[in-house]
């Protein structure tokens, strides 16, 4: 399957009105950390069944989406097993989905035939130094592994790292784009910038800018440099159209807000495991009898029965029995859950949603917040 880049909303600025997408949020960990980067844990990552369940909600909801990226909360390439066992799903379900994700491309040369195999659209490279010295100026720090190196060298590793990727995505067939955000410190380079990654193979270039937080130490660079930058650039490789919206800049899904799953026709319920029926508060392992809430003839979520959940022991059987129990259900919600049931209720269609909130309240907010009146029994 090969994607034209003007059907894709990072490449075509037609497109980006029309083209539904979405980013699903299951790169665990990350490789770097830029000085400009506030300090903050990253949000959690979703397992894989969980991402491809909620994209499934979003489509069985209406959702006309076509493209499914991987930008974060880390980098897609720093726990590969999870990025790809979440492409094949969404490719075997949906064989014409665009797909496309974004890496510092550490390990890039070694994962490019496997993402090869999956169709992917494109890759995009986050490339924003010519040279380690540049990059020594950019960086916080860089962990290839589990291991901390010393700046300097862990730069230049980046730097051998970042062309074996874009050269190895290349042969390999896929389309390289290479976003680099326009700091201070490599403003001068952006035209060297753009002349390496076209030799090595990358066919096009966005070109980001830093936006300092408010009250930051760090200050942007000025629309004149930036327009210069731009036009050096432009001489070597094709550029993107200005959109700070692209790449890594794109905050992906998280499971709390936007991204909670939507009831379906098949599955109207919502399944919780809870001890008093007040609040979300028992861990799925220990849950004896699950309360299942869904929709009353006057449209109100209600409390509609107590099922009896499987007894404890049986290793992976007791979540299927549990996923065949809650087959009317679009989610359970619970206090806490092991990865096992998460995947195996996932796998059968149920997310799983940890929470610690009022059971009704949580359930109003699943079938979209703001119903007035009381259930009555």
């Amino acid at each position: 399957m090969t994607t034209s880049t003007s059907s894709h909303p990072c490449f075509g600025p037609s497109s980006r009105a029309s083209v539904g997408r979405i980013h699903l949020p299951v790169a665990p960990k990350t490789f770097a950390r830029t000085k400009f980067a506030p300090e903050s844990k990253l949000p959690a990552a979703m397992m894989p069944e969980d991402a491809v369940a909620m994209l499934e909600d979003r489509i069985n909801s209406g959702q006309k989406i076509k493209v499914v990226g991987i930008t974060g909360p880390g980098d897609p390439l720093a726990d590969f097993d999870a990025t790809y066992k979440t492409l094949k799903m969404v490719r075997d379900r949906y064989p014409r989905m665009t797909l496309c994700l974004t890496t510092l491309g550490i390990g890039g040369e070694k994962y490019a035939e496997k993402l090869a195999e999956l169709n992917i659209s494109h890759i995009t490279v986050l490339v924003d130094a010519a040279d380690s010295d540049t990059a020594e100026k950019i960086y916080a720090w860089i962990r290839p592994s589990t291991k901390n190196i010393p700046l300097p060298e862990a730069c230049k590793m980046l730097m051998k790292e970042q062309a074996a990727s874009i050269k190895a995505f290349t042969k390999a067939g896929l389309t390289v784009k290479v976003n680099t955000t326009i700091y201070s410190e490599n403003v001068d380079q952006i035209e060297s910038i753009a002349l390496a990654v076209k030799a090595l193979g990358a066919e096009i270039m966005g070109l980001p800018f830093f936006i300092p937080e408010k009250e930051s130490e760090f200050s942007e660079v000025g629309n004149e440099a930036v327009a210069t930058a731009r036009e050096l650039a432009a001489k070597h490789i094709k550029l993107m159209d200005p959109w700070l919206k692209c790449g890594a800049s794109i905050e992906p899904e998280t499971p709390i807000s936007s991204s909670l799953p939507k009831p379906s026709k098949n599955r109207p319920n919502v399944a919780v495991a809870s001890s008093s029926g007040m609040d979300i508060d028992m861990h799925l392992g220990h849950a004896r009898k699950i309360l299942i809430y869904g929709p009353r003839e006057d449209g109100l979520a209600c409390l509609l029965e107590t099922r009896q959940a499987p007894e404890p022991g049986g290793g992976e059987s007791r979540w299927e029995k549990l996923s065949a129990i809650l087959n009317d259900c679009f989610v359970l919600l619970c206090a806490a859950a092991g990865d096992t049931p998460k995947k195996i209720l996932a796998a059968n269609g149920i997310r799983t949603v940890v929470s610690d909130e009022n059971v009704e309240g949580t359930v109003d907010v699943l079938y979209g917040g703001g119903k007035k009146g009381k259930c009555k029994k």
